[in-house]
């Protein structure tokens, strides 16, 4: 994972971590993590998974823009509420053999 922009705070299970703007991060496989976001800002980076197929949730569950550069979608008080309660994550989770842990 590297960071283009505001800090991201990741969390595993060793400690927690700031990835400041141009940090790279590596995850171990079937290592418990998440990354937040705790500026005012919109935050970007970039994921790369191995083996393929990752992707294809992120996809899913996120809310697509129109360029790399663009600013995320405005959402509605009832898609922000769903993003919180992560129904969709939940439900699509095991076609991608992913683990949501509590939080």
């Amino acid at each position: 994972m590297s960071t283009f922009s505001s800090p991201l705070h990741a969390h595993y299970p060793e400690e927690p971590y700031i990835a400041n703007l141009g940090h790279w991060l590596a995850d171990v496989a079937d290592t418990p993590h998440c990354f937040r976001n705790a500026a005012e800002q919109s935050a970007r980076m970039l994921s790369m998974c191995s083996p393929a197929g990752q992707e294809e949730f992120f996809m899913e569950v996120g809310d697509a823009v129109a360029s790399r550069t663009a600013s995320p979608p405005k959402l509605s008080d009832a898609e922000k509420s769903e993003r919180i309660a992560k129904a969709k994550a939940k439900a699509l989770a095991p076609r991608y053999r992913t683990e949501l842990l509590q939080s």
